[in-house]
């Protein structure tokens, strides 16, 4: 089986190069990481070189729309992929299946999440060096905390009396579309 031949001397090579984590998160946290840029840097020549092919394949998306501390959309992305890594040679396979996650306030957050799930499937499958220990990538996003059902209760009996507003609710948390709905119509059936 040659694919394991290919992962091992791709794996092999990147292990006296690694993939430093030079990028800087300025946000929040303040940490160092390795983009995707730098994985497919990294990886393209060798894949090319030893014969071994990452193919993508996405089995869920799941999509939450989240509030930002600013009151913008953001949206929480989390995929389920899996990767065929398959020998050029004789086209034997091995597939690596992990997550990715990202959260983005416009359009790229589905982008987002599936390099974070290719850049960590390749972290593992060619176990990637590094000088440093913290892992993360560039942004932080502040986010309400949720509302469970149990509180939602509780905080729109206290708007029925008076002791909170409808507008401190929306401010403090991050309501989904079924607690705006059931907050509407709990605050008209009055």
């Amino acid at each position: 089986m040659q694919v394991y031949k290919a992962i091992n001397s791709v794996q092999s090579e990147l292990s006296t190069i690694g993939i430093v984590k030079d990028k800087r998160n300025s946000q929040g946290a303040g940490y160092n990481f390795r983009g995707i840029d730098d994985v497919y840097n990294a990886i393209a020549p060798l894949l090319a070189k030893h014969g071994l092919c990452i193919l993508p394949r996405v089995l869920a998306r799941e999509c939450v729309e989240r509030t930002s501390k600013q009151g913008g959309a953001l949206f929480y992305i989390t995929v389920e992929a899996e990767f065929d890594f398959v020998s050029a040679e004789d086209g034997t396979k091995h597939t690596v299946k992990t997550f990715g996650e990202a959260m983005d306030s416009g359009d790229k957050a589905t982008n987002k999440a599936m390099s974070a799930a290719y850049k960590y499937a390749c972290f593992q499958a060619f176990s990637i060096p590094t000088e440093s220990r913290e892992d993360a990538d560039y942004q932080t996003h502040e986010v309400k905390p949720s509302l469970t059902n149990a509180r939602f209760a509780q905080a729109v009996e206290r708007i029925k009396e008076g002791k909170y507003t409808t507008d401190k609710l929306r401010e403090s948390f991050a309501l989904t579309q079924e607690q705006e709905d059931a907050l509407v119509g709990a605050l008209t059936n009055e």
